[in-house]
């Protein structure tokens, strides 16, 4: 698995698509299959600038997992209340993740709909960013830890996702967003996608 990841984040996404992502809590493991993801890649002097990236103004200590090797959580805190969570990938030091934006919660859905209960529906409980990771029960204190190691597992899909679609990212102001970054891969007509929605200006570039 680390090897698979080890690749473009572009190549991944779509091949990444129905894999499961456990986290084995105190509370208890969830499961949440793939349904959407977004690819990231690197600093503005890198061979591949990104600047929809948080690695795009070079490293930070925020930052620092995505500068490390393939299969480690990246996980953030933005607007004041959520929480975002990506799996690095590409070689140690590329710079790269990608944002798991959504998905099939297929194990432990009581627990799940415990850290949500503003979720009405079973489709609901994964079904963006925030929300996925608020399901797993991820924050902050997971960033840097490794997705392929207890209490975490990551296992791909036995056949590929049968439908692809890929488009611009959701919620990245600037050239990042634009249609130029078409790096958003989810599954067609997956009733978990979250809803797409273009980016407000904002003042800063970043938002992966």
């Amino acid at each position: 698995m680390r090897k698979f990841l080890e690749g473009d984040p572009r190549v991944i996404a779509p091949l990444i698509l129905g894999a499961v992502l456990t986290h084995h809590s105190e509370a208890g493991p969830v499961s949440v299959r793939l349904t959407e993801v977004e690819a990231y890649l690197g600093p503005r002097d890198s061979e591949h600038p990104d600047p929809g990236s948080h690695t795009f103004g070079g490293p930070t200590a925020r930052n620092a997992p995505m500068f490390g090797p393939p299969g480690f959580l990246y996980v953030y805190f933005t607007y004041g209340m959520h929480y975002c969570a990506n799996i690095v990938c590409g070689p140690d030091g590329a710079a790269s993740a990608l944002l798991l934006r959504a998905g099939e919660i297929v194990e432990g859905e009581g627990l799940a709909a415990l850290r949500r209960p503003a979720s009405k529906a079973h489709k609901d409980l994964a079904s963006g960013p925030a929300r996925l990771a608020s399901a797993l029960g991820l924050t902050t204190a997971d960033t840097g830890r490794d997705a392929l190691a207890e209490p975490f597992s990551l296992w791909l899909p036995r056949t590929p996702a049968p439908a692809v679609a890929s488009g611009p990212r959701v919620g990245v102001a600037g050239p990042g967003g634009s249609t130029e970054y078409p790096w958003r891969f989810w599954i067609e007509d997956d009733p978990t996608v979250s809803r797409y929605k273009a980016a407000r200006p904002r003042n800063r570039s970043a938002t992966n």
